[in-house]
């Protein structure tokens, strides 16, 4: 005869899965002081970079080589991906490492990590919902940028095609599909940054560490990018291929680059998330 196994007792009615509900952590997250003020900064944006060239004047025609920036004033289209170019390279950088790193740590730094547990919600549940939670939060502060810029643009410089800088144009509804795909893509590549945000935030109880760690390495990323002696070495980085959405600024567009960067990307991503996973499964939750 076998042996009898010994079953966990649960309350009537407890599923795991319906623990800590999407909705509810979202809500939480919402009505956060620093969500709403990530959302301004956003918002502001493009309000502060009209402001900037009513005042300074026009960019174009200051250089040789005609770039995005030059162009900024033609129509909508361009002054939102000039919005969006010069906002991916770091601005962007900051609501990511923000929302998910400020996610688990938060929780530890007000002792109430350890009665979510005991609640019980799952570990893995928990850091599910957080993470999801997290990266829409980031999603919406990418999307919320260009279509703010969209707006002031069709006021300030009116709907139209957008220009490109070696010449021609793009008519404006393919000029938004296009930016549409750059905004997809800048999260994409965004996502290592994410990843290392929600990692670090499994490790300590300092949101500040966790959100500072991440952009500080991101920092990193990009200096070594600037360091040509690298070499092809530079292709396993991801901040390498953060701007490899500008190749969707042309007649025809190039999809190389924003394979190989997405690829990159999602490689980093995937084992850092994994290693969050992984990592709080096994910690000694006491705060």
């Amino acid at each position: 005869m076998s042996a009898p196994t010994l079953e966990r007792p649960t309350a009537p009615g407890y599923r795991a899965g319906h623990t800590l509900p999407l909705r509810v952590e979202a809500v939480r997250q919402l009505k956060r002081r620093r969500t709403l003020v990530m959302g301004g900064i956003m918002a502001l944006l493009p309000l502060v970079l009209v402001t900037a060239f009513a005042v300074a004047g026009s960019p174009g025609g200051r250089s040789a080589e005609v770039t995005l920036m030059d162009t900024a004033t033609a129509s909508a289209a361009n002054f939102a991906a000039t919005c969006l170019f010069v906002s991916a390279g770091f601005l962007l950088v900051i609501p990511v490492a923000l929302f998910c790193g400020d996610t688990v740590a938060s929780e530890a730094s007000w002792s109430s990590l350890r009665y979510l547990l005991a609640a019980p919600v799952p570990r893995a549940r928990l850091l599910w919902s957080k993470l999801a939670v997290a990266l829409g939060l980031s999603a919406a502060a990418m999307v919320l940028l260009p279509l703010v810029a969209l707006a002031v643009g069709t006021v300030a410089y009116g709907w139209g095609p957008l220009e490109i800088p070696t010449g021609g144009v793009l008519p404006a509804g393919t000029a938004a599909r296009r930016l549409l795909i750059a905004v997809a893509y800048v999260f994409v590549s965004q996502l290592v940054t994410a990843g290392l945000a929600f990692w670090l935030s499994t490790k300590t109880d300092a949101p500040l560490g966790a959100v500072g760690g991440a952009v500080g390495l991101t920092i990193v990323g990009n200096v070594l990018d600037a360091v040509t002696a690298l070499g092809h070495w530079r292709d396993f980085l991801p901040a390498h291929w953060q701007f490899a959405w500008a190749d969707l600024i042309q007649p025809r567009p190039e999809w190389g680059g924003m394979i190989q960067g997405a690829a990159v990307s999602l490689t980093y991503a995937l084992v850092l998330f994994a290693l969050a996973f992984r990592g709080f499964a096994r910690k000694d939750v006491v705060s």
